[in-house]
């Protein structure tokens, strides 16, 4: 075996030349890429023709063109639920739709259209930034599951947070509970297969997204399911940025306080989330639950906040960035202010150029990421595009209390978009991702509140500031922009 590969390694380095010519053309005139995409890899290839081709190996592939992740169970049934709304929406007169609905009236049929993003108006939402208080409420709604438990995350871990967990799965199953576990390869990588068989000889449904090739070999970095779903009896649902792990209820020494966003949701809207993971359910186990009229429980009606949701994802599987376009659109329609949170900015050209465009129009432009990096490459590749934004009139912040990973944006004190997105490229196009955008004033406000408070612990990076930095920094972001096509 050891000889066959080195015979592979030896026959590569004598032939790396052809075989980099090969993906060049593969690159240019195969796979739809952005140009700077395109030129990014190029580069890649001629100056580190080994490194670039094993980099090409691992996060380069388009796997789109091979059409892996098309569901089309239940294509047709929200296709027609969003052209009865639509067609609503369409014929309301302007004094007919609600005070300052109209005005998001195009982004809501867009939503409608490129993903079947239904409109739900009996919402419940409550907003969680704290890891200890979310999961404290989530065993509480586990407790009441009486039908299913359905459970989907990037990260997993095997520690004293899934420990909790686990001790009221099991008391569920004993009850009838049916409990089902969905994580991604990638971002479970470190936890043993003996961990996932203990749980299915527990009585768990346990599936893996885009399992590894080879026991731990992990061949593909990009398409990974980066969602992370709750929904038990579709009678509550959580969506957010927070996974299961000892650090993201701040036991982690090394991160401090994990600061995070969590919505957890009752109404319509978790029926919306309930088919989200179906789908990818069904993908990942090979079994279509789509049949089961039990997992369409009829969902309780919110009874406090009454929010407009429209849950919204994307990826692979969607032929758009749907997220990313909510963004875009909301940015765009800003007249007053805009607050994004996010671990990681590296925007493409659309979404950088409509922040500047709103900055140079007057509006508040407010953007805080991490002080502290967590992924070095990304981290500096951030920094630099968060700069450009001050140089240009934007208000940047590192935060300082612990390390940042809430995800989203609030715009004008009307309406915000928080999940599972970060707000980069390969987010918008390369992930599986989940967001909720909410168009609710009340709860758009409680989240400009939360950003606002998270100020007291951060940094300004101020014009003099970012242009003051070292020869290092400039050296450090430098670099990692010039690899942020492909990061």
């Amino acid at each position: 075996m050891l000889w066959f590969l080195a015979e592979i390694v030896r026959y590569l380095g004598e032939h790396i030349l052809w075989v980099n010519i090969v993906l060049a053309i593969v690159v240019i005139f195969f796979e739809r890429r952005n140009p700077k995409s395109v030129w990014a890899w190029l580069l890649l290839l001629y100056f580190l023709p080994v490194v670039g081709f094993l980099f090409y190996l691992f996060v380069g592939v388009d796997l789109r063109k091979r059409k892996r992740f098309q569901v089309k169970e239940v294509a047709d049934s929200l296709q027609e639920a969003g052209r009865i709304q639509e067609h609503s929406l369409q014929t309301l007169t302007q004094q007919e739709l609600e005070l300052g609905l109209d005005k998001y009236k195009e982004l809501i049929i867009y939503n409608l259209k490129a993903g079947g993003g239904v409109l739900t108006g009996d919402n419940d939402i409550d907003i969680f930034t704290d890891g200890n208080k979310l999961y404290d409420t989530i065993i509480e709604d586990l407790e009441k599951a009486k039908y299913f438990i359905h459970m989907q995350y990037y990260i997993i871990k095997d520690d004293i947070l899934f420990e909790r967990i686990r001790e009221v799965l099991e008391r569920k199953i004993k009850e009838g509970v049916e409990v089902r576990i969905l994580y991604d390869a990638m971002g479970c990588r470190t936890v043993s297969m003996s961990f996932w068989e203990k749980l299915k000889a527990q009585g768990m449904e346990v599936a893996v997204f885009f399992p590894a090739l080879l026991g731990r070999f992990h061949l593909r970095i990009n398409y990974r399911n980066h969602r992370k779903l709750l929904i038990v009896d579709n009678k509550v649902a959580y969506v957010g940025g927070f996974n299961i792990g000892r650090e993201y209820v701040d036991l982690d020494e090394k991160l401090g306080h994990w600061r995070d966003t969590h919505l957890r949701i009752s109404g319509t809207a978790t029926l919306n989330l309930q088919i989200q993971f179906l789908q990818d359910w069904n993908y990942a186990a090979g079994k279509n639950l789509f049949g089961e009229p039990k997992y369409y429980l009829e969902a309780a009606y919110g009874e406090r906040d009454y929010c407009k949701v429209q849950i919204i994802a994307s990826g692979p599987d969607h032929k758009g960035q749907t997220i990313r376009d909510n963004y875009l659109y909301l940015i765009y329609k800003a007249r007053k202010s805009i607050y994004i949170q996010t671990p990681y900015f590296i925007p493409d050209e659309s979404v950088a150029q409509a922040l500047y465009m709103a900055i140079l129009s007057g509006v508040e432009v407010n953007i805080m990421i991490p002080c502290k990096p967590d992924h070095m490459f990304v981290y500096w590749a951030t920094y630099s595009y968060v700069g450009d934004l001050v140089m240009a009139g934007a208000n940047g912040y590192t935060y300082n209390n612990g390390f940042l990973h809430a995800k989203g944006m609030v715009v004008d004190g009307e309406v915000f978009c928080y999940g599972t997105a970060n707000m980069d490229i390969r987010s918008f196009a390369l992930n599986f991702e989940v967001n909720a955008t909410v168009y609710d004033v009340e709860k758009a406000r409680e989240m400009e509140a939360c950003f606002k408070k998270d100020l007291i612990y951060c940094s300004r990076i101020s014009k003099d500031v970012y242009a003051g930095r070292s020869l290092q920094i400039r050296f450090k972001e430098q670099l990692c922009r010039l690899l942020s096509p492909v990061l």
